[in-house]
């Protein structure tokens, strides 16, 4: 098999390139200008260790990270969401998976409901928590929505 020319390889790059804006295009209900997009210390009194950071991004997705040492029973992967807004009230959900400490297995997944009211730096609302086993059985949930509080991260 003979290689390609300079010319065609020049040829199929340009092509290849062609598609990379539809690769990194921004949704069309990307939210940029959203309150809450930014970056959160979050304080979840109900959960086992009560600190928290969300990062909320423009185009409707967020992460959720806490220190996997705060529940000694469990650890949890950091949490990947969505949210949805209308003017200042931001309503959205994210998900975890837990293993088991011991056995180092998948043992179920958390989930998080949250409704939240945004001011110029800071946050307040509540939550829903729904906790299932490994086979997707409920375990835990819906308790009496718990409140959460979080603090923009700014520059000094």
């Amino acid at each position: 098999m003979k290689g390609l020319s300079l010319t065609q390889a020049i040829f199929i790059s340009g092509v290849a390139l062609l598609g990379l804006p539809g690769c990194v295009a921004v949704p069309e209900t990307a939210n940029r200008s959203s309150p809450i997009v930014g970056t959160w210390v979050v304080k979840d009194p109900n959960a086992p260790f009560p600190y928290h950071m969300y990062v909320f991004n423009g185009d409707g997705t967020m992460q959720q990270a806490n220190p996997d040492a705060g529940d000694p029973h469990a650890s949890d992967s950091d949490g990947k969401g969505i949210w949805v807004g209308a003017g200042n009230r931001i309503k959205g959900k994210w998900v975890e998976v837990v293993a088991d400490r011991d056995t180092r297995r998948f043992s179920g997944r958390l989930e998080v409901v949250f409704d939240i009211t945004v001011g110029d730096d800071h946050f307040t609302g509540n939550e829903t928590v729904h906790a299932y086993d490994a086979n997707g059985v409920l375990t835990q949930g819906p308790d009496t929505p718990g409140q959460i509080a979080g603090e923009r991260v700014k520059l000094p």
